[in-house]
């Protein structure tokens, strides 16, 4: 933290400008209040800072948490809201004990940008009640309660309310393209909250604000409702998981030598959610809009994170009075336009010209969020983008049929010997992954086989082997014999033989001695075999030996 403490504290103030409108607008879209949203930054940005894997991570109420919140919110009030986090906060510092930070990578890219775009679309829906400047409607679906306001909306409009949300998405949006090292988004809620109280325009505003932080307390938790909000604390603390390592690996492709620590970032956040319920804050994660603003403007140690938590408590502790006049409309549009710039289009354009599985789970997880939850949406795209991974893999597996000439002996190559071996034995190379996907089709391409006495499945190139791929094999295997031919198994690895063995697929050939190391002796066998039926020529005797030779 002592390397470069200028920069960080620039960083950190330019953070900070950026995050107060964000974290005022995100703690009233969560349904806990303005205050609650201060908190959060303040004691998770500190916490997260300190404990957690990343140098250059800015931790605080994010729209994706607000999303998950909200339904949570209606169902179980702020008691509830603020247990979920707690026991978040304990599964988080439980998955980084299991060390389980690692297994967040293996989310696919059309996932993430997937609900990306969906919650980019709810957080802009749930913001257009106090864009319009009606009383939000009851409901948990974003789209709904969007359709109920804007009906409210027109049977009593509010055009005071629909400009000053209107300004402050305009400014944001056009700044950032013209000058985008200014904070547009505390330029336009301080514009917005000037000329409301100049003008005396009927805007709603946050209201009273305590100075300070509250006291440290636990009132809130009843043991009795734990059993029935874990499986929402767990959702949140997936959420918190997946959202905080992605800003952390964002920091590092930006950074030129950062590199997190997975296990220790969960931990970190773990903490800040344990703590920050207990003075009345909201589930917290990285965030990645102000963790990336932090590395562009030259932070270079914890120290920025920290001064960011630090000019907040200031704000919290002396400029609550100035804080309590900021119009809703005006921190309605701050997110409004923050969700505008979450969506990148070039981005989803060469991802949906990629291919057309990468395009549908990018638009089954944006419509699921939209329709469902985010934890549903990201399961969904998990699921399809599996089944479209299997796909990919079982179409690479195949049987082939190769010629005999490549494993015969030198001796063996003259076209005569050829042509009969060729008559009666088949060999095949199986390539690639055996497994359940491409089990069936195997099959049925072995069941083609023509009618030969010989049949060698070469297995030295397959690659993987479940259950199902191994019975599936046994099965072609007791089809080629049901049909008369003699079936001589090559080339099985190790690792492979083990699972055969195991499933006794390959015992009778075991028992009989037809399966062999290389395919040069499983043609061998073969050749004896067809020359014992009488299907290829016997070898010629060897010559006899002279009367009394030694």
């Amino acid at each position: 933290m002592g390397r470069s403490p200028r920069k960080d504290l620039l960083a950190g103030l330019t953070v900070a400008v950026i995050a107060l409108p964000l974290a005022l607008g995100f703690g009233i879209s969560s349904g806990a209040g303005a205050q609650a949203g201060l908190v959060t930054a303040v004691i998770a940005g500190a916490l997260a800072a300190v404990f957690g894997g990343s140098n250059l991570q800015v931790s605080g109420p994010t729209g994706a948490m607000t999303v998950v919140l909200v339904p949570i919110m209606h169902q179980y009030g702020t008691s509830g809201l603020l247990t979920v986090g707690l026991l978040a906060g304990a599964a988080l510092v439980a998955l980084a004990l299991l060390r389980a930070g690692r297994y967040m990578a293996y989310v696919p890219v059309p996932v993430v940008e997937g609900f990306t775009v969906g919650i980019a679309a709810v957080i802009a829906l749930q913001q257009i009640p106090g864009a319009l400047g009606v009383k939000p409607p009851a409901g948990d679906n974003p789209v709904v309660v969007a359709l109920k306001a804007v009906g409210r909306f027109a049977a009593h409009p509010n055009w005071p309310a629909l400009a000053v949300a209107a300004a402050v998405v305009v400014i944001m949006l056009v700044g950032a393209r013209l000058r985008p090292a200014i904070p547009f988004s505390l330029v336009a809620v301080a514009a917005a909250t000037v000329v409301a109280q100049l003008a005396h325009l009927r805007v709603a505003t946050i209201g009273h604000l305590p100075a300070g932080l509250p006291a440290p307390s636990l009132a809130f938790l009843d043991p009795a409702h734990v059993p029935a909000l874990m499986p929402s604390a767990l959702a949140v603390a997936a959420l918190a998981a997946l959202e905080s390592l992605m800003s952390a690996t964002a920091a590092d492709a930006m950074s030129v030598s950062e590199r997190h620590d997975s296990d220790r970032e969960l931990f970190g956040q773990g903490l800040a959610n344990l703590a920050v319920p207990l003075f009345g804050g909201v589930a917290a994660t990285g965030a990645i809009a102000r963790t990336a603003v932090n590395v562009r403007t030259g932070a270079a140690s914890r120290l920025a994170a920290l001064v960011h938590a630090a000019v907040l408590a200031v704000i919290v502790f002396a400029a609550a009075p100035l804080v309590a006049g900021i119009p809703l409309a005006a921190l309605a549009g701050v997110l409004i336009a923050t969700a505008i710039r979450m969506v990148e289009v070039g981005s989803l354009r060469a991802l949906a010209r990629s291919g057309r599985g990468e395009a549908l789970i990018m638009a089954l997880t944006a419509a699921a969020t939209l329709a469902f939850n985010l934890v549903t949406a990201v399961i969904a795209g998990l699921v399809v983008s599996g089944v479209l991974a299997l796909r990919t893999v079982a179409s690479t597996a195949r049987a082939e049929q190769v010629p005999l000439h490549a494993d015969l002996p030198s001796e063996d190559h003259h076209e005569e010997e050829q042509a009969l071996l060729a008559e009666h034995i088949v060999a095949y190379r199986l390539d690639g992954p055996l497994l359940f996907a491409a089990a069936h089709r195997f099959l049925l391409e072995l069941s083609e086989v023509a009618d030969v006495r010989v049949v060698i499945l070469r297995m030295s190139r397959v690659s993987a082997m479940d259950a199902s791929g191994a019975k599936v094999l046994g099965d072609a295997i007791d089809k080629l014999t049901h049909h008369g031919a003699l079936v001589l198994v090559s080339g099985v690895r190790a690792d492979h033989q083990n699972r055969l063995d195991a499933l006794g697929v390959l015992d009778r050939l075991n028992e009989a001695g037809r399966i062999f190391a290389t395919t040069p002796d499983a043609i061998a066998y073969g050749r004896t075999h067809l020359q014992g039926a009488g299907l290829l020529p016997a070898p010629p005797a060897p010559p006899a030996q002279p009367v009394g030779a030694s």
